[in-house]
């Protein structure tokens, strides 16, 4: 396939104004660390935002920072750790799990949607996004942000364009928030409680006035490949929390406490517990060089371990919980097990299931993404073919097979 790599915006809607005309696809790409995700592009040419790289604006003060789509996640987390901000939302890194190379961008980051552990209290990458950039399938740059987030249409581009995986616009530059950086963090870790024991003990521990930042639990089947091996013995359901130093001590102490009448409680330190966050984050546990399928499930928190339990009499699945539950990473032994799965999903009050990773012909054989109810299925096709009427634009990469 031929990379081309643009180096302004200008140039970007040019190839895309003479694709368009032609009917040729384009696959829509950043730093290729999320390659083979989403359902399968034919494209005899990929559309790279590689070279639209550089911070524009970034003023600490106003904990808001502009930057160029290709510019790499490094780039941006540095500049931002020595002014003490954070991208609140955690994306995380697939390489390890996608056995991917090259750099993920910023640009990468909201075309996906890519949240981490801090999701269930801070929102998505979606919610920190204020502005963007980017040129549709017509050609036409287009700009769209600021206080007031909706077009004459009424659509929220801004928000629209987060999450739609290149297939409505390629994004050019975008602006989003960057809140203070926690000074310390610590993670409280309860011991030996099942997956049914650990949701009770989240919902619990997030009814605390503690404000927990991270709420998942790592059953006997994966703990063992977090922190090295060196979790306490036993399941392990872990609960963070951020702050100033002796707010967060105060708060753990606390928190500690009220979770002794679940199981044997201790606390981590704050070395060990931002490693540990990090391989939650990145999915550490499925990060083993195959190809065996691996979902991604949204569920409501009390359903994820219920959904696991009803898999396993019939099919080969290991699972953690992130999200207090309502994320459950599965790895499956050998198919993807892609019907059943959804049919669990719908009988338990539905829910979003995302094929992350499997081999070739499996991915081929069914949709990556949740099939989406008619009435939204015609939405969907409606607002692309206004994005991108030629249909050139990563066609089929979230379309329903």
């Amino acid at each position: 396939m031929i990379d081309l790599v643009p180096a302004s915006e200008e140039e970007v809607a040019a190839i895309i104004r003479a694709h368009a005309q032609e009917g040729r696809a384009l696959a829509i790409c950043g730093g290729d660390t999320r390659s083979g995700f989403g359902n399968a592009v034919e494209a005899e040419a990929r559309l790279r935002s590689i070279a639209l790289s550089g911070i524009v604006a970034y003023n600490p003060g106003e904990m808001v920072m502009t930057a160029r789509a290709g510019t790499p996640i490094a780039e941006v987390e540095a500049a931002l750790a020595e002014n003490g901000q954070m991208m609140a939302f955690e994306p995380m890194d697939h390489r390890a799990l996608m056995g991917t190379s090259g750099e993920p961008t910023i640009g990468g980051v909201f075309a996906a949607n890519v949240s981490g552990p801090r999701r269930f209290v801070a929102g998505a990458a979606r919610d920190s996004l204020l502005g963007i950039r980017f040129v549709n399938g017509k050609g036409e740059i287009v700009k769209a942000g600021g206080r007031v987030m909706k077009n004459v249409t009424g659509l929220d581009l801004v928000k629209l364009l987060s999450g739609s995986h290149g297939t409505l616009g390629f994004l050019t530059e975008v602006t989003f928030r960057v809140p203070p950086r926690a000074k310390t963090e610590e993670t409280v870790v309860i011991s030996g409680l099942n997956d049914a024991e650990a949701a009770n003990a989240m919902a619990a521990a997030m009814a605390l006035p503690v404000e927990v930042s991270g709420a998942a639990h790592l059953p006997l089947t994966v703990t063992w490949k977090f922190l090295g091996g060196e979790l306490p013995e036993g399941e392990a359901t872990v609960l963070r929390i951020e702050g100033l130093p002796g707010s967060v001590d105060a708060r753990s102490d606390k928190l500690r406490l009220a979770m002794v009448p679940f199981g044997h409680a201790a606390r981590l330190g704050q070395t060990a517990s931002r490693q540990l966050w990090q391989e939650i984050r990145d999915v550490a546990p499925y990060a083993d060089q195959t190809q065996r399928p691996v979902w991604r499930v949204s569920v409501a928190p009390d359903i994820g371990h219920q959904l696991v339990a009803a898999l396993r009499l019939e099919a080969g699945v290991d699972a953690f919980y992130d999200w207090q539950g309502g994320l459950v990473w599965m790895r499956m032994e050998a198919d993807p097990e892609a019907d059943l799965l959804r049919r669990f999903v719908k009988a338990l009050g539905g829910g979003h299931t995302t094929l992350i990773r499997a081999p070739a012909g499996a991915r081929a054989a069914i949709s990556a993404f949740h099939p989406e109810e008619e009435a939204v299925a015609l939405l969907s096709r409606r607002v692309k073919e206004s994005f991108d009427p030629a249909g050139i634009l990563n066609p089929g990469k979230m379309a329903r097979h």
